[in-house]
């Protein structure tokens, strides 16, 4: 198989694991951090695919200004104990 096929699905399986786990997880910053992970492999696969320009703008908004903005909201919220 070449590499660079291989190298594509290294990156499919791991966008599908952090989207699930991103999904079932109970802890809140835990997803934040996990969403942003995703929004970079989103950014790499833009980068492998030759789109650069999209690449750019989801490393900047969704793995850059998202993420501090969805942490900021969890620091001016309270957390509730079951």
């Amino acid at each position: 198989m070449d590499l660079l096929i291989f190298a594509h699905v290294v990156i499919l399986a791991f966008l599908v694991a952090t989207a699930l786990a991103a999904v079932m997880s109970k802890d809140l910053l835990e997803a934040v951090i996990i969403y942003s992970a995703y929004s970079f492999t989103m950014a790499l696969t833009y980068s492998i695919l030759r789109a650069v320009d999209v690449s750019m703008t989801e490393a900047a908004v969704g793995a850059g200004l998202s993420s501090i903005l969805f942490v900021a909201t969890l620091c001016k919220t309270q957390r509730r104990e079951d």
